[in-house]
């Protein structure tokens, strides 16, 4: 088969694209013809090796050669102890940490997958389960009337919460470079801001902070807080990590707010509810390019860049 593999950690030189045997599944596994690989930052940042949690799959290589984790697509062989899919089956799943969605066949645990609903592509199928279960765990952080800001909100999980958030009733705040505001406008975003133009920790304040690219201290999120008010970092660098984790705590205990990093619950029962309210019209899925699988090293650069409104998908099988 066809994949996109890498050996060493760096940029998008390192990717290349080769034949390798397509890969069989265990026994609680399933083999996935995969039509559709939605990009995520953790795509990224497994490609360059940082923030150095980005390193899980190996410290000085990396372990799992190729990347793509949100994939949508056909069953095509299954293990003996799989009893809930057949082959011909359409579904969907997040596959880390095995990755493997920037081929023409994954092998994904059975239990990490959901079927494809009547009236959900494929293609917008593989844009839910990463994205879509931070949204709406993030999103359930807040209670309607609440003032939410949402700092990296021009993305895939932007994208998801800004709606799920304005359907709820919360006033939302959206973050992202100039090119964003409007796509985030058209979301339903209440405010937008240019992060390069306007510090957002010094507008305010929120109820809830919801962070996708945290990299401040966090006496700037704490300033930024209504008393009372969360913050919930989900990606960022390392060091705000460490930050967040430490001294973010004692600061939002002494003030009387809450400051810490969001655990991410995954599988199909965290990711499915959302699919169900695209196929009732209650959310739109933003689909900006589907790349051939011959120019991931496009697609990702046009993500990692920060240009994509929405959505960027891998199509291994063509369109």
């Amino acid at each position: 088969m066809r994949a996109i593999v890498y050996d060493r950690y760096g940029g998008v030189d390192r990717l290349r694209l080769a034949h390798v045997p397509v890969p069989t599944p265990g026994s609680t596994e399933v083999l996935i013809q995969v039509a559709a690989t939605s990009i995520n930052l953790s795509d990224w940042e497994g490609l360059h090796g940082s923030p150095a949690y980005a390193r899980f799959g190996g410290l000085t290589r990396p372990h799992r050669k190729i990347l793509g984790s949100d994939i949508a697509g056909r069953v095509v062989a299954v293990g003996a102890d799989v009893t809930r899919w057949r082959i011909g089956d359409e579904v969907y799943g997040d596959t880390m940490p095995r990755l493997g969605g920037f081929a023409e066949y994954a092998v994904v645990p059975a239990s990490a997958l959901a079927e494809v609903p009547a009236g959900l592509a494929l293609i917008e199928a593989s844009t839910i389960p990463q994205a879509g279960a931070i949204a709406l765990q993030a999103v359930a952080r807040a209670k309607p009337g609440e003032r939410m800001l949402l700092n990296g909100g021009g993305g895939g999980t932007g994208m998801f919460a800004i709606q799920l958030a304005r359907a709820a009733g919360i006033h939302v705040t959206a973050v992202d470079n100039a090119d964003k505001l409007a796509f985030m406008r058209e979301l339903g975003a209440d405010d937008v801001l240019d992060y390069r133009a306007r510090d957002f920790t010094t507008t305010g304040p929120y109820d809830l902070i919801v962070d996708l690219v945290a990299a401040r201290s966090v006496f700037a999120y704490r300033r930024a807080l209504a008393p009372g008010g969360r913050y919930w970092m989900v990606g960022g660098t390392g060091r705000t990590i460490l930050r967040v984790l430490t001294l973010g705590t004692l600061v939002g205990a002494l003030s009387g707010r809450r400051i810490g990093v969001m655990a991410v619950r995954q599988g199909p029962e965290h990711f499915s509810p959302l699919a169900q309210r695209v196929i009732d019209g209650d959310v739109s899925v933003r689909i900006d390019r589907a790349f051939p699988l011959d120019e991931v090293a496009a697609a990702l650069t046009h993500h990692g860049e920060g240009r994509a409104l929405g959505k960027v998908v891998i199509t291994p099988q063509g369109a």
